[in-house]
């Protein structure tokens, strides 16, 4: 995958930034609803990035052929996204329920974006440290996404996810271990921004 240019994102066609301004506000909408019929009643992990930021994440890296996953994709919104602006979008996400509702906006909005129901940490994935800090924190484990895609990590072009605070070490880990070094990791920060990183680039103590 090539580097971006310095120069600022292109604009967006005025169709397409419609099209878009359409799936966020209905995000939105699914987000207060799942707020209000899920996570007040009991804890979900699902808390939704803010799109507009990852949206100028993307617009750098579009081009043709260049494929996209999302790790723990919800509600589909940020999947979409990524499908609408061109790129061949996948999505992997562990709550079934949620798979659902992703499935129904792509179809909604007409969009090719694809979705497995499952983990996006690899079968017989384990962390190679030790210690407390190692556990997986909200990351659920199940079967392999992957295996429903028929597609393994290190054929993506750019991964895409939004870690709870501690877990940032364990997407790092699978880009290190299972990801093409060429391949770019964005990654959405509790404080704000999206931090982007070549696979090459990344570094774990192990």
């Amino acid at each position: 995958m090539s580097t971006p240019p310095d120069s600022t994102a292109p604009l967006l066609e005025p169709a397409l930034r419609a099209r878009l301004d359409a799936l966020l506000d209905e995000g939105w909408e699914l987000c207060d609803r799942f707020d209000t019929d899920v996570r007040q009643k009991e804890f979900h992990p699902f808390l939704p990035a803010d799109y507009e930021e990852v949206l100028e994440a993307l617009l750098p890296f579009r081009g043709p052929g260049v494929r996209f996953l999302e790790w723990g994709s919800a509600n589909g919104v940020i999947t979409i996204m990524a499908d609408l602006l061109g790129f061949e979008a996948y999505g992997i996400e562990l709550d079934g329920d949620l798979v659902v509702q992703a499935r129904a906006l792509a179809q909604r909005t007409g969009s090719r974006a694809r979705f497995a129901a499952g983990s996006f940490l690899p079968s017989g994935y384990r962390l190679n440290r030790g210690g407390e800090k190692d556990r997986l924190g909200t990351i659920g484990t199940g079967p392999s996404g992957y295996v429903e895609l028929g597609i393994p990590l290190d054929d993506f072009d750019l991964v895409f996810g939004y870690p709870w605070s501690g877990e940032e070490p364990i997407m790092l880990d699978l880009m290190s271990r299972y990801g093409r070094a060429d391949a770019r990791l964005l990654l959405a920060k509790t404080s704000g921004g999206v931090k982007s990183m070549l696979g090459r680039e990344i570094v774990v103590a192990r």
